[in-house]
């Protein structure tokens, strides 16, 4: 288990899925979590109570992050409440899938605003305020690397989180704080079930060489090991955590 006892980390879209799932490894790993929703307020209590029922520390706080001021709210929460912050996890995210020739504006704007703006908003607030030594994890996914049909913006919104992701490790390196990004392939949660067929997700399920979907703790478990002090040598990097998928 990572030991992360004394640390802060603030944790975006972890109400449900892999973000919840980060939220209480950390928390397990003796880290107080700033845990992070949008609109579940009930969801994100439940992930707080779970983890003070565990004998953690944690702490719900509403902020859309893909809005001016939402990172900041966090980050705000953190300082207030536990006195600064070590480790962010840029996790909150949406997918919408579509041919590009067929993707309305809308969407286009939506998957942007919080894909890539709110994580782009998130790296700033970090580099500024988290303390020497800190970590920044974000979340990219291996569709950056497959190039399915459907997956164009929500794959472009990915490789602009790798490319930041590289650039930043270089501009913090020398306050010690280390910037990597995690890939996941195909995960059980409702964001990637929604909307696929039982066939579908048996057919994606058979794309890894363990004929199984990813579980969110399969995830979690890479990014405690990142902000963990074990994870301190890593850096620059983008893991795919994918069961070998790609």
């Amino acid at each position: 288990m990572a030991n992360l006892e004394g640390s802060v980390a603030v944790v975006t879209g972890s109400s449900r899925g892999i973000g919840a799932a980060v939220a209480k490894r950390l928390a397990s790993g003796g880290a107080a979590v700033v845990v992070n929703y949008a609109h579940g307020q009930a969801e994100a209590d439940q992930v707080v109570q779970v983890i003070e029922e565990k004998g953690g520390t944690a702490l719900a706080v509403k902020a859309d992050i893909s809005t001016p001021g939402g990172v900041e709210a966090l980050f705000d929460a953190a300082e207030q409440t536990f006195g600064g912050a070590d480790i962010l996890v840029n996790n909150a995210g949406t997918m919408k899938l579509g041919a590009i020739a067929d993707v309305a504006d809308e969407h286009f704007e939506r998957q942007v605003a919080l894909n890539f703006t709110g994580v782009f908003r998130g790296m700033r607030v970090a580099a500024q305020r988290l303390r020497d030594g800190g970590r920044i994890i974000s979340f990219s996914s291996s569709v950056a690397g497959l190039y399915q049909p459907g997956y164009g913006v929500y794959a472009a919104t990915k490789a602009a989180v790798e490319a930041m992701t590289h650039v930043l490790a270089k501009e913090l390196g020398p306050r010690g704080i280390t910037v990597n990004a995690v890939s996941p392939g195909p995960v059980a949660t409702a964001f990637f079930l929604n909307g696929k067929t039982e066939e579908q997700v048996e057919a994606i399920a058979q794309m890894n060489p363990f004929k199984r979907l990813g579980q969110p703790e399969d995830i979690a478990a890479l990014v405690a090991f990142l902000a963990s002090g074990e994870g301190g040598w890593v850096n620059g990097q983008v893991i795919r955590v994918n069961g070998g998928v790609i």
